[in-house]
């Protein structure tokens, strides 16, 4: 079906063109006006229940740099129904924090430092002279109790050498040295020093022949083709598969989201989830000296994955039957930038799907198991991260980060230093995190659910278990928003049970989704450390809040140089009711990083994510009806598919998709066939 314009969660660019007039008008912008965030103001759940007209909202972040007595930060919402300014409201950067770098601030840090007389010094001291070789990388600044940068816009600013245009600066890290830049006033706070003054000489560059060694030649092709196309369609934003209905958004922020995510039963479209994003990310270095223990990055918060979305190139990042989508957003002054196809939507081959070979009726039937991928790739500084959102046919969603790019480097100070990896001769890896946090926005079979944590449990031996076999699970509600935060545990193999307070399966008991986590550490940071205060979403694996339209982000709105205590801790802290009502489900999944020399000069991808699988949504197995693969596919010798099996739920069809205008959806084929995306 197609999508109303009003539902849509992402801005064209003349929705961007008309919020940036808005805020002319209302005489709220200017030459030093930056557009710290744009997007789709998400409509009242209640009102888009109704069946109510929905205003068509956009929320802007804006910042002043120019404004008497320094920044000024106000938080709008613009009507794009009636093209004016609806509400504004002031916020205290002290308190608040700021919104998300700009792109002239890395220049602006670099210009101050290299006319900066102590800090060209300090590089001269680790033998570095030549300013033009040195690419300076400005970071988000954290709190750590500076005085003089409250309320300014500060960067902590490291400096790397390139020996030439294509070198990998992050190979040579002039290391020891720190700067602390605040680019509201445009000065430099202060240096730091350590003892390092080494600078790394071994090439990264793993282009270069006399590094990677000559290419194998031994890898035979591989094709996995779709000779009659792929069996999904997208009208307008509504991606439909298989069963599975899903609205798209994107915004600058979060990147790719998902909305009113169902699944077609019987007929009718069951709910799932109303919306799904990856909200936050945090990434915590565990080096302690003093040029590295600040490192701490909200890579959503502080520098925007929507903003920094790749254009997936077909070949490279894509292969074969590929459906693209492009994005639009918002650049600094608030002008609409496109993305060239930042969304991939294709099918996958995902193995056996189900399979019996029964000695009593003589039959052996196999299945095979395919997924739809709906992905999209992000360039954080050194690294690189993807995410995938995939859709099962047995109903399951799961949804899978992948890292890659570059370990962050330093001068390794030599010995047996438990802080870092040595990379190479001089060079080290600190360790880190990268901890992501999942909004899961639920509403299964409706938007009143509840949530219960699963453990198995074993039993003793006695008059109801003289064998001493028999074990069993523990299920245990969580009641309120504070007894809702918790923590995975894999040795109790423990789930937890999102279910409908409202419909039954054929069995009288609840539907539901089961989330399943990876339990992988939660964040390691001290209880005492400023990366603990500002990114407490990362300190428990589950987070259960109440729905509030305005909660969007696990770490709060205005995350940069935040002082701490916003997002999740601030909403659960009213620890209402959960018992069936609106939920929203806050997942923290990740990776525990002690780089291996495996990883450099480039990271192979490391995996993290989580799966959400149907408990008794379905009252059976709903892949009954997927066909055997064609004659032809499969060894001779087995009747596949010679009994009238009775369908339910949905059933196999090959559709074509429905490609829009240039520009909006790009259809790829390989040629010669149809090769799935790398997964």
């Amino acid at each position: 079906m197609a999508d109303s314009p009003r539902l849509r969660s992402s801005l064209s660019a003349a929705e961007i063109d008309a919020v940036r007039a808005a805020v002319e008008e209302a005489g709220l912008g200017g030459s030093g006006v930056r557009y710290s965030y744009l997007a789709v103001r998400e409509p009242d759940k209640a009102l888009v229940r109704s069946g109510a007209s929905v205003p068509r909202e956009a929320g802007v972040l804006l910042t002043d740099l120019a404004a008497e007595g320094g920044p000024r930060l106000r938080d709008v919402v613009v009507s794009l129904d009636e093209g004016v300014v609806t509400a504004v409201r002031e916020l205290d950067p002290a308190r608040d924090g700021w919104g998300p770098t700009f792109d002239e601030d890395f220049a602006t840090a670099e210009a101050l430092l290299k006319a900066h007389s102590p800090w060209v010094e300090a590089l001269a001291r680790r033998g570095v002279t030549d300013l033009d070789r040195v690419r300076v990388v400005a970071l988000s600044a954290g709190v750590f109790g500076y005085d003089d940068e409250v309320g300014h816009r500060v960067f902590r600013a490291l400096a790397f050498w390139q020996e030439h245009p294509r070198d990998l600066a992050w190979a040579h890290p002039i290391d020891g040295v720190v700067a602390h830049v605040d680019v509201t006033n445009g000065t430099v706070l202060r240096l730091v020093e350590t003892e390092v003054v080494h600078v790394p000489q071994e090439s990264g560059d793993y282009l270069d022949p006399a590094v990677r060694g000559p290419e194998r030649t031994s890898l035979k092709p591989i094709s996995i083709t779709q000779p009659e196309g792929v069996s999904f369609s997208l009208e307008d934003d509504v991606l439909s598969w298989e069963g599975w209905q899903v609205r798209l958004g994107f915004n600058g922020r979060e990147g790719l989201t998902l909305h009113d995510l169902g699944y077609v039963d019987g007929g009718r479209l069951r709910p799932i989830i109303t919306r799904a994003s990856v909200s936050e990310m945090v990434v915590n270095y565990g080096d302690p000296t003093p040029t590295h223990a600040w490192q701490n990055y909200f890579d959503v918060g502080e520098y925007q994955f929507g903003r920094l979305a790749n254009s997936l190139e077909l070949g490279c990042d894509c292969l074969g039957d590929i459906t693209y989508l492009d994005a639009v957003v918002a650049d600094d002054l608030g002008a609409p930038k496109t993305i060239r196809n930042a969304i991939c939507i294709h099918e996958e081959d995902y193995g056996i799907l189900w399979k019996h070979n029964d000695e009593f009726a003589g039959t052996s039937e196999t299945r095979r198991q395919r997924r739809l991928v709906i992905s999209f790739f992000v360039t954080v500084g050194n690294y690189d991260y993807g995410f995938y959102w995939y859709l099962y046919l047995d109903g399951t969603i799961s949804l899978e980060a992948k890292a890659t790019g570059i370990v962050f480097t330093s001068g390794h100070p030599g010995g047996d230093y438990p802080y870092a990896t040595l990379l190479a001769p001089g060079l080290g890896a600190p360790v880190h995190q990268h901890l992501f946090s999942a909004r899961l926005d639920m509403a299964v079979d409706g938007d009143l659910n509840a949530v219960d944590e699963i453990d198995v449990a074993r039993v003793a031996s006695g008059p109801g278990n003289p064998w001493g076999n028999a074990f069993t699970r523990t299920i245990t509600r969580l009641g309120t928003e504070k007894a809702a935060v918790r923590d995975a545990d894999p040795l109790a193999g423990r789930v937890w049970r999102i279910s409908s307070a409202t419909e039954r399966n054929r069995m009288g008991e609840p539907t539901s989704y089961v989330l399943i986590p990876q339990g992988t550490p939660t964040l390691l940071s001290s209880d005492d450390s400023s990366a603990r205060a500002r990114a407490g979403f990362a300190t428990h694996h589950l987070w259960v809040s109440r729905y509030d339209r305005e909660q969007l982000w696990a770490a709060g709105r205005t995350v940069n140089q935040h002082p701490g205590g916003a997002g999740l801790p601030s909403y659960v802290e009213a620890d209402r009711d959960i018992d069936g009502q609106d939920l929203v489900v806050w997942h923290t999944f990740g990776l525990t990083h002690f780089p291996r020399l495996e990883d450099w000069p480039i990271m192979p991808v490391d995996y993290a994510g989580f799966t959400l699988k149907p408990h008794g949504f379905f009252d059976r197995n709903p892949t009954l009806d997927v066909p055997a693969t064609p004659a032809g596919y499969c060894a001779p010798g087995h009747d596949h598919g010679s009994h009238d099996h009775a369908g339910h739920g949905h059933g196999s069809h090959g559709v074509e998709p429905v490609i829009a205008a240039a520009g909006e959806v790009g259809h790829d084929p390989a040629p010669g066939g149809h090769a799935q995306h790398e997964h």
